[in-house]
């Protein structure tokens, strides 16, 4: 694990909702905690090169001050409603690359309406609005894999 795939994973983990994740390897071990609801997750990660020692202690702060903010967040989101994915899959907030996104944060959006794409096993879906609002926040990356249920967009009713 190098230190760009630590900074990786603490973005993960912030975007998540998980409140600590744990690696442990021969040579190496890594914990990164939030001020979130306990969530477990058990992962098994390949052997790690020795170089990352180094910056592992320095990557654990980021995690603490990535995840101010979400917490600070979740508290103002009751007013809004999440919009879930149906399905395991990749996330894509376009039709392609070179096209422009199904929504953006202040579009409203409408029953029915194309809000994204997920591809499952080479399928690509097109996911439908089932609420009537204004895009409020995208909670995915673009290309990010994405799991059932997990929230996608948050909207503002109308």
């Amino acid at each position: 694990m190098d230190i760009k795939q630590i900074q990786e994973l603490i973005k993960f983990v912030s975007r998540s909702g998980v409140n600590e994740v744990a690696i442990e390897q021969k040579d190496f071990k890594i914990t990164i905690k939030t001020n979130q609801a306990p969530t477990v997750i058990n992962t098994t990660v390949p052997a790690a090169a020795p170089q990352v020692l180094a910056g592992a202690p320095a990557a654990q702060p980021a995690a603490v001050i990535a995840n101010a903010a979400p917490v600070a967040e979740a508290e103002d989101t009751s007013k809004y409603i999440t919009v879930k994915s149906p399905m395991i899959g990749t996330f894509y907030r376009s039709a392609s690359p070179d096209k422009p996104s199904f929504v953006n944060v202040g579009d409203e959006i409408a029953v029915g309406k194309v809000i994204c794409i997920i591809e499952a096993m080479k399928l690509f879906n097109e996911i439908e609005s089932e609420v009537s609002g204004r895009i409020v926040k995208v909670l995915v990356d673009n290309s990010s894999p994405v799991e059932y249920d997990q929230p996608l967009f948050l909207v503002e009713p109308m």
